[in-house]
């Protein structure tokens, strides 16, 4: 039996990519999918509602049906079931800032073999998150993130019970959508986010939004190397892991650990590669990232996270699937 005959067309599809994330961004800006939604769900009346020509209507609308965005019946579209959910401005799990949360390092991606080439010398602890991510920066960054972080939040608080414990350090915790929540999960729980100066600011804005500054606070603390709270018997850090490197990680762990009341438990959430660091595609992508930002972070395995648990004496270490391909929870225990 002859083998397969090989041809381009994956790798064509892959270098193409870039083009499948326009279409959908641009769906995202001009509010195609709002539109449809609220009833203007053919081209000519799409067209009206987007205020483009209809030709441009029909482009858009054949290529995002083409990537099972849209859904089309004769001369009608509708939405996919997930992007109806997530990307019809005014619902309540919008997600549409998260869309193009990476829209501003377009061009930079273009210049990723630049990047690489630059020397370990001139690479930052933090890339992106350096002395210029200034407060408006930050509230433009967390505009973007908040709608997800608080989802991920709830599924937190769904499989964690945190009904026993008392009180929270959220290192690293942006808009605090982990404190948010568990304070309005758990009356009795207080918390406090960690973060750059600048994010500080932005996160007491949402705490004060959310009614919940009692019990809530925000303080400035590069939890890499100023100290930690030492009252919290809950740790957090979430969805920043590829930013810093295994010896910096590892050196957060343990200082964890450290600061920890006896008892307490740390929860690392993190885009994060299978053992065998084959995938999955979204935390390698994640690492990749770093070399645009000029960081010194990379992708971490299952294996490198639980080796810094074990490292710094947590107990009990687990691994749980947060969010399927993209997001895993470790857990540790302090004895």
């Amino acid at each position: 039996m002859s083998e397969a005959r090989l041809d381009t067309v994956r790798l064509q599809t892959v270098v193409k990519g870039f083009w499948e994330s326009a279409a959908l961004m641009s769906g995202v800006e001009l509010g195609l999918f709002t539109a449809i939604s609220r009833g203007n769900d053919g081209i000519e009346s799409a067209a009206g509602a987007l205020g483009i020509e209809v030709g441009n209507a029909e482009r858009l609308m054949t290529a995002l049906t083409a990537m099972t965005l849209l859904q089309r019946d004769g001369d009608t579209f509708t939405n996919a079931p997930d992007v109806e959910r997530f990307l019809v401005e005014g619902s309540p799990s919008y997600a549409g800032p998260w869309m193009l949360f990476g829209k501003p390092a377009w061009n930079e991606w273009g210049q990723l073999t630049q990047h690489l080439r630059q020397p370990k010398s001139d690479q930052k602890i933090l890339g992106k998150y350096d002395d210029n991510f200034t407060v408006a920066r930050a509230r433009d960054y967390h505009a973007a993130t908040y709608s997800i972080g608080l989802g991920a939040a709830r599924r937190f608080h769904k499989q964690v019970d945190l009904s026993g414990r008392k009180r929270i350090m959220d290192l690293g915790g942006g808009s605090g959508c982990y404190c948010i929540t568990a304070a309005k999960t758990h009356a009795h729980i207080t918390a406090v986010v960690l973060d750059l100066p600048s994010v500080v600011v932005v996160a007491r804005e949402f705490i004060a939004e959310n009614g919940v500054a009692d019990r809530v606070t925000a303080e400035a603390c590069d939890f890499t190397a100023d100290a930690l709270p030492r009252d919290a018997d809950v740790a957090i850090m979430a969805s920043n892991l590829p930013i810093y490197s295994r010896e910096i990680i590892a050196g957060v762990v343990r200082r964890v650990h450290d600061a920890l009341l006896d008892g307490g438990e740390f929860h690392l959430i993190g885009e994060i590669l299978d053992d065998d660091r084959r995938g999955p595609i979204a935390p390698a992508l994640w690492g990749l990232s770093e070399a645009i930002s000029g960081s010194t972070g990379l992708a971490h395995s299952q294996s490198d996270v639980i080796g810094y648990f074990v490292g710094a004496g947590f107990r009990d270490v687990s691994v749980t699937e947060f969010i399927p391909g993209t997001l895993t929870r470790i857990t540790g225990s302090k004895s």
